[in-house]
Parts: C-alpha cells; sequence; structure tokens
C-alpha cells in the first residue's frame, strides 16, 4: 500500500470532503434535537472530533473489505457509499432509510456496501468481526475486516478473548481502539488506577503478540499509515494488530431530547455543560481534524482557500437537502413490524 506523501491530490481532496460530510451530517443530526423535537427517539451517539480517523482508516480498504463499528456509527457508511438520504431518514426511523426506519442511529447497517452491522453494546461487535474474518480466512475470500470500538470496550471480556483467538489463528482483522478520552461520562485520568492497563492502551497488544501501534486521531495521514501496516500485514496472512487512534470527541455521550432546549451553538455548549472542563474543550477546539487538515493541505499547495470553501458549501447543500429528504419520508407502517423479525 503507498504511503500518505503518495497520494494523489484528488484523494486527499477526497478525504477532506468526506471529513467535512461527517462533520456536518452529525451537525443537522444535533440540531434535529432542538429544531425538530420528537423526530429522533432515543438518543444519537455522535463522532464529532473523529472525522479524521474515520477517513483516515476508510481510506486503507479495498473494495470487499467489511467494516464493523461500534454504535458511534454515522461517519462510516457515508464513506462507504451510502447515500445520507437513507442514512439520515433511518436516524429519524422513517421508511426511506437505509434499514426501513428499524435500525434508527445505533445500529445502521448497509451489506451491500460491505457494511453488516454496527453494534449497540459495549466490546460486542469486536467478536463479530473476528467471526467475519475467520469466514474470509476459511473461504480465501482476501478480504481484511476493520473493528472500531472505544477505549472502554477495551476492559470488556470479548476484547481479550477475541484478540486472542484473532493472534492464535492469524485472522485478517484490524483492531482500531478509538480512544476519544471520555467513557461515557468519565474521563480517562480518573479511572482506577488499578483497572487501567496504562498509556497507550496499545500496549495491551503485547499480551497477544501482535503490533500494537497508537496514532494521532486527528492527522488523517498518520491514521492512514499507521491503519495501512496493519491492512498489508493482515492480507499477506500474517494475522491481527491493534490500532490505538486518539482523538477528542466534542459531543456528550449521547444526544437527546433536552428540556429545555440547548441554545444553537450546540458543541459550545453541551459539552462543557455534561463534562465541566471549559479549558480542556478549548484546546480540543484549536486541535480540531477538520481545521487542522484544511490547513495543511492549503499550506502544501493542494488546494487553495476558496476551493476548501467550495467544498464546504457544496456539503453543506447537501445536507440541507438530506435533513429535508428525511422529514418527508413516511415512518413505517405498523403492519410491517413483524417483516423483519426473524425465529
Amino acid at each position: 500500500m503507498p504511503n500518505s506523501s503518495q497520494l494523489s491530490r484528488d484523494r486527499l481532496i477526497w478525504m477532506y470532503t468526506q471529513m467535512c460530510r461527517i462533520r456536518e451530517f452529525e451537525e443537522r443530526v444535533k440540531r434535529t434535537f432542538v429544531e425538530h423535537p420528537g423526530v429522533i427517539r432515543g438518543h444519537a451517539h455522535l463522532a464529532d472530533g473523529a472525522e479524521a480517523s474515520i477517513v483516515g482508516c476508510l481510506a486503507t480498504r479495498q473494495e470487499n473489505d467489511l467494516v464493523m463499528p461500534s454504535y458511534r456509527c454515522h461517519g462510516y457508511p457515508l464513506v462507504l457509499g451510502t447515500p445520507a438520504r437513507a442514512l439520515m431518514a433511518e436516524i429519524y426511523q422513517r421508511k426511506d432509510g437505509v434499514c426501513k426506519g428499524f435500525g434508527g442511529s445505533m445500529h445502521l447497517a448497509d451489506p451491500t456496501r460491505h457494511f453488516p452491522t454496527a453494534s449497540g453494546i459495549i466490546g460486542q461487535g469486536i467478536a463479530h468481526a473476528a467471526g467475519a474474518a475467520y469466514a474470509a480466512q476459511v473461504k480465501k475470500t482476501g478480504q481484511v475486516i476493520y473493528s472500531f470500538f472505544g477505549d472502554g470496550s477495551s476492559k470488556q471480556g470479548a476484547f481479550y478473548e477475541t484478540l486472542n483467538m484473532a493472534a492464535v489463528w492469524k485472522l485478517p482483522v484490524v483492531f482500531v481502539l478509538e480512544n476519544n478520552e471520555y467513557q461515557a461520562y468519565t474521563h480517562v485520568s480518573l479511572e482506577d488506577a488499578n483497572a487501567k492497563a496504562g498509556d497507550p492502551l496499545s500496549q495491551k497488544a503485547k499480551a497477544f503478540s501482535i503490533p500494537g501501534v497508537t496514532v494521532d486521531g486527528t492527522d488523517p495521514l498518520k491514521v492512514y499509515d499507521a491503519v495501512g501496516t496493519a491492512v498489508d500485514r493482515a492480507r499477506a496472512g500474517e494475522g491481527p494488530s491493534l490500532i490505538e487512534s486518539k482523538f477528542y470527541r466534542m459531543s456528550p455521550h449521547g444526544n437527546a431530547i433536552t428540556v429545555p432546549p440547548v441554545p444553537t451553538q450546540f458543541q459550545e455548549h453541551e459539552s462543557i455543560e455534561v463534562y465541566g472542563n471549559k479549558a480542556e474543550f478549548e484546546a480540543a477546539k484549536k486541535n480540531d481534524p477538520i481545521g487542522k487538515f484544511r490547513a495543511h493541505l492549503i499550506g502544501n499547495g493542494t488546494f487553495a482557500d476558496a476551493d476548501a470553501k467550495k467544498i464546504e458549501e457544496s456539503v453543506r447543500a447537501e445536507m440541507e437537502d438530506v435533513v429535508k429528504f428525511a422529514l418527508a419520508s413516511p415512518l413505517p407502517s405498523p403492519a410491517d413490524a413483524l417483516n423483519y423479525v426473524w425465529a
């Protein structure tokens, strides 16, 4: 796989565009709770701050490789090519949604684009990914499975059991531990010292004699290089790797209907209110992956400021249309409730 310095101009612009699309899509999800109360039922778990990590990872994949994230899953199918209209309609639980309105925010799936499932259970998807990797190994498909999960999942038994099995069987899976600094509402620094394996979390790979690497998850090119190495290893039959991608989650653990409604300056108020650390949040904003990558691409001549603005305007227009489409989509019929139930 070529390293990031060999990526074409078009590929770099594609990466920036996808990062903007993820951020704008999730901003529209966040705004829905205030502008259209009751449209989204339950919670929606956002990943603003993770855009560089998501795009850097997925830029390394081949067409048939499978992607299996946790419940913070909106960005992955967007990058894979699932229509944004169908994703938003699903989050709104409408009939035109990618799962016909029966999945919702945490259970998106688009098997036609090699996105078989997302998991709403902490750590559960790690084992599912290993199962898919075993199937790929037995069938000799040449596929690599991308497994995404949060830092909290690394304390689940499924994490240790699955990494052990994947290492022993040399399964073609790349485990991406997304360390966004918070487990629900608890900062990583406040964990019980006896329960914490230490920093970096990637050192947990040593227990299974597989590579473990920690990377700056706010830089898509650094993520691309680290994950690319792991993908090459998996595709060559050498087994799994553990990548710890570090970034800051700029929204609360889960967004839901708020009474009274939060102000329209969503992230500036919600995260500070939830986490109580304005200095930490302001530092994270200065390290925003989209702004950093934009400045990098302008600085190296990939595009000009005017070009970046055109991309951003196009993305805003796209997501405005997406919301209108999703709001106009009908709700599923009660008669369809049993159509997708298996016994």
